[in-house]
């Protein structure tokens, strides 16, 4: 079998749609929509679709892993955003280190909570 992905894009949920349609463009995403209640964000190769639906126990679960080069270069992108002062409902956590590598948290609108980390080399 041969077996040659090109993406991933996952599907999330959201609380208020429009709110965290203004949140993930705030947080630096391209956004094109694909219909009133679908739209897909961009971010230099990673993608994912964003949707006008809510089930509580599925969005409270779901989270996302982004791989990033540097987790110390990447906070400090994302302090620059003023993120928590312009979403009341996010929350940022610091960079920490594991035995595997470094991750720092962002939990988006809805409360979905994305990691982003890198690996020790």
């Amino acid at each position: 079998m041969q077996f040659n992905p090109v993406s991933i894009r996952p599907f999330l949920g959201a609380k208020d749609f429009d709110l965290s349609r203004a949140f993930y463009t705030a947080m630096g995403f391209t956004e094109n929509i694909i219909n009133e209640k679908l739209s897909v964000f961009h971010f230099k190769g990673i993608a994912f679709y964003l949707q006008n639906a809510y089930v509580k126990d599925w969005v409270d679960n779901t989270m996302v892993f982004v791989e990033v080069e540097n987790v110390g270069e990447f906070w400090e992108y994302l302090q620059t955003l003023s993120l928590t002062e312009k979403f009341s409902e996010v929350r940022l956590v610091a960079p920490k280190s594991f035995d595997w590598g470094t991750e720092c948290f962002v939990h988006d609108p809805s409360g979905i909570l994305w990691h982003f980390g890198s690996f020790n080399k």
